[in-house]
């Protein structure tokens, strides 16, 4: 049996992340006003950068994207907790979660 990622070159994994990267700065601009969509468009945009640093790494033969995929997984990883602590946070006090709503953060 073939292993199915053989017949990929570098350029398809670029194509892909490229792709995935346009597809969440698209979402950041078009929806400003769901804090949700905002932060899956993020946690896009750096998948699009763990594709880049993996398909680099198979192409030199260099184990160093892989470990640094690991670091933006971690700080992707808080982003997300810290941000939907606050998110949470933020419904209960105001019960909406509208970036245009959101204007002020008082303590």
């Amino acid at each position: 049996m073939e292993f199915l990622g053989q017949g990929l070159a570098l350029g398809h994994y670029l194509t892909l992340a490229t792709v995935l990267f346009c597809i969440s700065v698209a979402g950041i601009f078009l929806n400003r006003k769901n804090v949700i969509i905002l932060l899956m468009c993020i946690e896009l945009m750096l998948l699009s950068v763990n594709i880049n640093f993996v398909a680099f790494s198979r192409e030199f033969g260099d184990a160093a994207g892989q470990v640094f995929v690991f670091f933006i997984l971690t700080v992707a990883a808080a982003e997300a907790a810290i941000g939907l602590a606050i998110l949470v946070t933020l419904f209960r006090n105001r019960r909406t979660i509208n970036v245009a709503e959101l204007d002020t953060l008082k303590g």
